[in-house]
């Protein structure tokens, strides 16, 4: 922050409006600059409508405090995102678990279509990590096997949801600072089903739209979790299941494919988190129909798309803050746009505009 002693002075963009063309799109171009200027004894606010090089863009500098809920109360199990988790949305920053299984859960409550949502079950980002952690001094590793030990850990995690009833888990998993994210496909399927689809035999989740090659497969990014790594998650879908349907079941690699998927791929060492979402979305939007190994989908989404997603979750986290904070009064949400970091009211746009359900 440069100092013009003894004055410190910063400046923010503090509005934007919305211009549509004649092809319907929406272009943002600032209106003006909110300009913070503070001096020995002395604070102004003025607005102008370019910067000087004596300023800089506003950073947030003190503790950390929250933003939003999501859901917002009276819902259960609310995820809490602070100023401090909104910095990692900077370019160039990794994502942390907060922002993952804040965007993960927003896309089940708001975003993707119900039929996927009800077919669906995304874990916390802190499943895995619980479930592979080392064992504590408490636990007993002499009588108790170590997949049981593990399940214990993570037993409550499901008390409310037969996971064997989904078609699909979704389980992020941050190992050695990456990002990446594996699907389970048909946890609960035990006999394959057989329909023809482009003239040929393949095999087919129980009720569903999904196809897999066998009772089920888990599917991860490119730099993916190791044998031993998969093994973990399948003996505890064996223990899960146990303790859910009684009796025992194989989820050995003998009976659940594994498949490296070929997927859109980051160009740099900081994006992974992003991926890790687009993936989720993309799956939810439109899920897989056809497992046939090898699994290619270097083509399901433009690299470009990722390379918004950031500013997209930043919006959306500011444009929850208002609302949550009650700077929408008592207008219905729908009737309103959001831009960068103003709300206004335009009912001429408001089908191209950000709102709640950022569709």
């Amino acid at each position: 922050m440069p100092e013009t002693d003894p004055q410190t002075s910063t400046a923010a963009h503090a509005a934007v409006s919305a211009v549509k063309s004649q092809d319907s799109d929406v272009h943002l171009k600032p209106v003006y600059t909110l300009c913070h200027s503070r001096a020995q004894g002395s604070y102004s606010v003025t607005l102008a409508p370019t910067l000087g090089a004596e300023w800089t863009p506003y950073q947030h500098c003190g503790p950390a405090r929250r933003l939003i809920q999501f859901p917002p109360p009276p819902t259960k199990g609310a995820i809490s995102v602070t100023t401090e988790d909104l910095e990692c949305l900077d370019s160039g920053e990794f994502l942390n678990d907060v922002i993952i299984d804040f965007y993960l859960k927003y896309l089940l409550v708001q975003k993707a279509p119900q039929a996927s949502v009800d077919r669906s079950h995304v874990f916390s980002s802190f499943f895995y990590k619980q479930l592979t952690r080392r064992d504590n001094a408490n636990e007993d590793s002499t009588s108790t096997p170590a997949q049981v030990r593990r399940h214990q850990r993570v037993r409550t995690w499901t008390r409310h949801v037969d996971i064997f009833d989904k078609d699909f888990l979704f389980v992020p998993v941050n190992q050695e600072a990456h990002w990446y994210l594996v699907v389970i496909c048909f946890p609960g399927l035990e006999e394959p089903h057989y329909v023809k689809r482009d003239g040929r035999d393949t095999v087919q989740g129980d009720g569903g739209e999904g196809l897999c090659e066998s009772e089920g497969e888990i599917h991860g990014e490119n730099r993916s979790n190791s044998d031993e790594d998969k093994g973990k998650m399948c003996q505890y879908l064996q223990v899960e299941w146990q303790t859910k349907r009684g009796g025992h079941r194989d989820f050995s690699g003998d009976h659940m494919v594994g498949s490296h998927c070929t997927v859109p791929l980051q160009d740099n060492s900081s994006d992974c988190g992003l991926y890790l979402l687009q993936y989720a979305e993309s799956f939810l939007q439109d899920p897989v129909v056809d497992f046939e190994l090898p699994l290619r989908l270097e083509r399901w989404f433009p690299r470009q798309q990722v390379r918004g997603k950031r500013e997209e979750i930043r919006d959306l986290i500011l444009h929850l803050y208002r609302f949550q904070q009650g700077s929408l009064g008592h207008e219905s949400l729908e009737d309103r746009t959001d831009h960068g970091n103003v709300i206004q009211n335009d009912p001429s746009i408001q089908s191209q505009g950000v709102n709640l359900d950022s569709s």
